[in-house]
């Protein structure tokens, strides 16, 4: 079987990582609005 050949690349865990939401108020998930001094 393919098992602990796959295991061992890395193909069988799912990553779970993912976009995180746009925020209200906000450019992007993090990035703020543009700063102005005035």
């Amino acid at each position: 079987t393919l098992k602990p050949a796959l295991s061992q690349a890395g193909f069988v865990t799912r990553d779970a990582r993912e976009v995180e939401r746009k925020k209200v108020g906000l450019h992007g998930a993090r990035r703020r609005k543009q700063f102005s001094k005035r």
